[in-house]
């Protein structure tokens, strides 16, 4: 039925404007925004959009949103905490001193979050 279809993404943040300022400025990601709208579109790679929106009763979302395909997670790391991301940690994953989790059944990944809390990724493709 929609195979035809063009389909994107969304989530909610709880202020547009840091959420412009993160995914522009921090990830470097070609943003848009709307006059009409209060609304930031993510111009991903592939010609993927995904739509972010301000939510007023906003609660971050406790799975990733997002995953950011690296052929160098450690690297992405690095330049990460460069900008000032700290990486996130969970139990039940071995991850390393950086953040990173190297598991032989999965993908190098790490987590960090966006000044909402929404959960993001770098990882290795398998």
């Amino acid at each position: 039925m929609f195979t035809d279809t063009r389909a994107f993404s969304g989530f909610a943040v709880d202020d547009l404007q840091k959420a412009r300022r993160f995914y522009g400025e921090t990830l470097g990601l070609r943003t848009e925004t709307y006059d009409e709208m209060p609304l930031l579109n993510l111009k991903l790679a592939g010609d993927r959009d995904t739509m972010v929106y301000e939510k007023p009763d906003f609660a971050p979302a406790t799975y990733t949103i997002l995953n950011f395909a690296v052929d160098d997670v450690e690297a992405a790391v690095d330049r990460l905490a460069g900008k000032g991301v700290e990486m996130e940690r969970y139990d039940g994953f071995d991850q390393d001193e950086k953040g990173i989790a190297r598991n032989s059944q999965g993908p190098d990944i790490a987590w960090f979050t966006d000044p909402a809390g929404n959960i993001l990724a770098v990882l290795k493709p398998v």
